[in-house]
């Protein structure tokens, strides 16, 4: 009987520690979300400029700012729809530009930064 009453002690505490960790893992699920969704958003931005740019019957874009939504919709879709930054620098060096994108999110406004040099494909000019 005491055998018992240890066990079920130990496992009380056990899950009383689970329980604990729980609020934290929530947090750390949230920080994942938002970062790999940033990191889609980043990558599509990238490879958007870098199409536009690697066209020579297009105009290059200029640099600017802009607000994504989770949802890939232009307005938010309810509460749950975060709003992501986007800001895109454009920089020419001779015939070969450099495209940096970074992804900021409310709560992180370091971000993620990435950058690309993209140059024309002129054989392709119509």
């Amino acid at each position: 009987m005491v055998e018992i009453i240890i066990a079920m002690f130990i496992v009380a505490v056990g899950i009383i520690g689970l329980m604990s960790m729980q609020p934290m893992s929530w947090q750390t699920a949230k920080k994942a979300d938002l970062l790999g969704r940033a990191a889609a958003i980043l990558e599509q931005e990238l490879e958007a400029t870098e199409l536009i740019i690697m066209n020579p019957n297009n105009v290059i874009p200029a640099s600017g700012t802009k607000t994504v939504y989770a949802s890939g919709m232009g307005a938010s879709q309810g509460t749950g729809d975060v709003p992501y930054t986007v800001q895109t620098t454009i920089v020419n060096a001779l015939s070969a530009w450099t495209v940096r994108v970074k992804v900021t999110w409310p709560g992180n406004n370091r971000g993620i930064l990435e950058s690309l040099i993209v140059s024309r494909q002129e054989s392709f000019r119509m």
